[in-house]
């Protein structure tokens, strides 16, 4: 039964990509849609408040700078709002403001797509708050992504230094994308239960003649967003696995398409784009393969169990799971949320089996198996930048693109956007265990302590955030480091990718030959998974011996 429930989802995903993809054409090539007539004068207002020209165009450096100033400035009144709280208005509950190293962690984490929380989100955020620092950044994170995706499309396509325009594709991207699809979804999740109300905690007596407050809140407008964006942060401490964010069976399933539709529909846009649809489903195909093979490892993993479990006559894994979803929806959140680098959590990711948390860790290593909004494409055609020159090596070729040539200065930059990841990753997790501060946070020893800090930093340069929740992450050591994380692994890469894209739009369309690589077929997708393992899975691996690998082989022997 497990097994149905997940094809029937992975289903559903399947068939709703080329629709989706074919929206996101429309709404960034400026194509007629049937939302013309409802946005249309609401975004010339914007622009004109804004003080944007639609017709405008940006070169990459002015395009990066725009998105640079634009996320530097949300993120200072993103910080500004967490610390005066207590004295803003919608504060029924009275609660306090956020400590400075707190509100810089949650400022970055939100306004980065991460959605890293060391603080729960019911009794230390105001309704101002998590609106303002939460669901709104929530909207234009996920559309930064999305906007810096297209803009390096259009490099690849493109015959000169125009990438679109930063603030059009981000005003396009809430308006066409993620404002309607919130609104269906939140609408959807109120009928199953989810609350949305202004209103303050609730006291209620319980059966047994206790006092209980009930917290409650806009729950269901956050819900929507935080899956449609990939974003991930929860209103409750528990996220998804909190009955009132996730109440059945049937809002899990939304949840988990929700998370998927976008980045799945935006590869094969991405395909339609570069007038090449087989490109396309070439680095679907990749991806794809990637995600079926640790959704596997996770599913069975859990379904196993582990043996002190097994000794006590439970066959599997039940460990910090909800009953209503089980073992397979559980299994299957756990691979999307990590795959799509949402972070959202329906079970406790802390108690997954070794196996089952190294899929977690591998997914946010590697950072390309689909990945969250935009970003996920980037690092998926970094790969395929780098394939293309190793293959244009082994035949003493100038690689080639899309029929732009790969030359030094696109590999440069390529590499740079690369290494930044494992470094930001393992060199602060280095630094955390030789801190007496930071290891006094990690709440076990051995082996799992030791995956604890390292899942902690892989997610936050992967701009996941989910956790391992043994960790006290409330301190100033761990709410700075994975702050400063976090905004590296958002920006460095981005702007490495987008100068690549500026680079790349100004060459010339090299004539396709007999001697053209051929990056639409599936021994090139083959290549690719193999450059991904190599190059991406391998740099982690050591890590990853002494972390999960570990525990498992002392957990089996």
């Amino acid at each position: 039964m497990g097994v149905v429930q997940v094809a029937v989802t992975l289903l559903i995903i399947l068939l709703l990509v080329k629709p989706a993809g074919g929206y996101l054409v429309k709404v960034f090539d400026r194509q007629r849609t049937g939302l013309d007539r409802v946005f249309g004068g609401p975004e010339r207002l914007l622009y004109r408040l804004m003080g944007v020209r639609e017709d405008e165009t940006m070169g990459w450096k002015k395009y990066l700078s725009a998105v640079l100033i634009s996320n530097a400035v949300m993120l200072i009144l993103m910080f500004l709002v967490l610390r005066l709280q207590k004295f803003l208005p919608l504060n029924p509950d009275g609660i306090d403001n956020m400590p400075a190293a707190q509100a810089f962690n949650t400022a970055a984490s939100f306004m980065t797509n991460t959605n890293w929380q060391s603080y729960t989100g019911e009794n230390a955020l105001s309704y101002l708050s998590q609106l303002l620092a939460v669901t709104f950044p929530m909207f234009t994170s996920a559309a930064t992504g999305f906007a810096v995706a297209i803009a390096f499309i259009r490099g690849l396509v493109g015959r000169r230094d125009d990438l679109g325009n930063f603030y059009v594709d981000l005003v396009r991207s809430i308006t066409r994308i993620f404002l309607p699809l919130s609104f269906i979804v939140a609408l959807f999740l109120v009928f199953q239960g989810v609350p949305q109300t202004l209103a303050g905690a609730v006291n209620a007596t319980t059966l047994e003649g206790a006092q209980q407050t009930i917290t409650r809140g806009l729950v269901a407008s956050l819900e929507s967003i935080k899956h449609i964006g990939t974003n991930g942060g929860g209103w409750f401490g528990t996220n998804a696995a909190h009955p009132f964010e996730n109440p059945t069976a049937l809002s899990n399933l939304v949840h988990i398409v929700c998370m998927m539709l976008l980045p799945t529909a935006l590869v094969y846009a991405f395909g339609m784009m570069v007038n090449n649809r087989k490109q396309g489903w070439a680095l679907f195909a990749a991806m794809g393969l990637l995600f079926l093979v640790m959704l596997t490892t996770v599913f069975v993993s859990e379904y196993h169990g582990v043996p002190a479990l097994d000794a006590n006559g439970l066959q599997t894994n039940m460990e910090g799971k909800e009953v209503r979803f089980g073992i397979s929806e559980s299994a299957l959140f756990t691979a999307v949320t990590t795959a799509a680098t949402t972070g959202s959590v329906n079970n406790m990711h802390e108690s997954l089996t070794p196996l089952g948390g190294l899929v977690s860790l591998a997914q946010m290593m590697l950072n390309n198996v689909f990945g969250g909004k935009g970003v996920g494409l980037l690092n998926g055609l970094l790969y395929v930048i780098i394939a293309v020159f190793i293959c244009g090596l082994m035949v003493g070729r100038t690689p080639e693109f899309l029929g732009k040539k790969i030359e030094g200065k696109e590999i440069k930059l390529a590499c740079i956007a690369l290494l930044i990841h494992p470094l930001i990753i393992l060199a602060p997790t280095a630094l955390a265990l030789i801190r007496p501060e930071a290891v006094a946070s990690i709440s076990n020893g051995g082996t799992h302590g030791l995956t604890e800090v390292l899942y902690a930093f892989a997610s936050g340069a992967a701009n996941n955030g989910s956790a391992f929740a043994g960790l006290n992450a409330n301190t100033d050591f761990y709410n700075i480091t994975i702050g400063i994380v976090m905004l590296l692994g958002r920006y460095i890469s981005m702007i490495a990718m987008l100068a690549i894209a500026g680079s790349l739009a100004v060459k010339r369309v090299v004539p396709v030959t007999t001697g053209t690589l051929r990056t639409h077929t599936p021994l090139f997708a083959g290549i690719l998974v193999m450059m991904i393992v190599v190059v991406g899975a391998l740099t982690f691996f050591p890590s990853l011996a002494l972390g999960p690998i570990a525990e498992h082989l002392a957990m089996v022997r």
